[in-house]
């Protein structure tokens, strides 16, 4: 937690999908810093704010025995109660979800503390999770063999059905493991644009074009859904919120020493500044 003294707006920074951690690095080999990053800008711009560690998992492993026996209404529920619990660092609370954390921000919206003043969603995706993972695993050309199955798999746990490991290729196994598949099962139930058609209070919605995990058109489809919610286009920005590199494509996700974006913070603080004290919900 970051605490600014006399801050007007607090943010709650919400972390994308898998084991990442508050400050956007996990154990799997991601290397951001982006959360921390994220934080340490809004403090220089006097805004507060708390990175959090998701239900079972770092700060947060006392919360729960097994960190895949969730839903993604439990972690919005986890992000209402911060919500809360920052309350008094300032008088209007920011969600900002990145990823799959813009579609837990969403709802947690539906059932909005008095004090959220709105959503902002990072590189937030717009159709069924189910959807685009299937878009991510064939847009890697060494993955066409395993485009029936991934297809298949899919369809199944969008229908409720867990698959047997045997009937799952070996090297797809480990996205799909028993273990995870009821998370899979509960998140490709939702719809974000309809989740986010929903809320009717302030929005700022961040997408860069150089994405290559969530597209322009998811934003198309959250702006769509949400009329009043302004938008962030970051030129150049990559899935982790920072400008693609030339020389190494995949720098911004090993390379904690990278800067973020330089269109990111600035476009946050003007949103921030611009929109009401607090929020009118309904």
């Amino acid at each position: 937690m970051i605490v600014v003294d006399g801050a007007l707006h607090a943010v709650v920074i919400v972390p994308g999908s898998g084991p990442t951690d508050r400050d956007g690095n996990s154990s799997q080999g991601l290397a951001t810093n982006t959360y921390r990053l994220l934080a340490e800008g809004l403090a220089e711009a006097g805004i507060s704010s708390v990175r959090i560690d998701k239900r079972g998992l770092y700060g947060s492993s006392m919360a729960i025995a097994n960190p895949n026996n969730v839903t993604l209404s439990a972690y919005a529920e986890d992000v209402r109660n911060w919500v809360g619990f920052v309350s008094d660092l300032a008088p209007c609370v920011w969600i900002a979800g990145h990823s799959e954390g813009g579609l837990v921000a969403l709802v947690a919206a539906q059932n909005a503390p008095a004090n959220l003043c709105g959503l902002i969603l990072l590189a937030t995706p717009g159709r069924p999770a189910g959807e685009l993972l299937i878009e991510q695993l064939e847009g890697n050309p060494h993955n066409a063999p395993l485009v029936e199955d991934i297809r298949s798999i899919v369809t199944d746990l969008e229908g409720g059905r867990r698959r047997e490991a045997g009937s799952i290729p070996p090297i797809l196994q480990p996205l799909f493991v028993d273990s995870v598949q009821g998370y899979l099962i509960d998140l490709f139930s939702y719809d974000p644009s309809d989740v986010a058609a929903t809320w009717r209070g302030p929005a700022l919605i961040v997408q860069g074009d150089a994405d290559r995990q969530v597209r322009l058109k998811d934003a198309d489809l959250l702006v769509r859904a949400m009329p009043q919610a302004r938008r962030l286009h970051l030129a150049g920005g990559t899935h982790m919120l920072k400008a693609l590199s030339e020389r190494d494509p995949l720098a911004d996700y090993r390379d904690p020493s990278l800067p973020l974006h330089a269109g990111l913070l600035g476009g946050i603080v003007q949103f921030l500044e611009a929109s009401p004290s607090r929020a009118r919900l309904r």
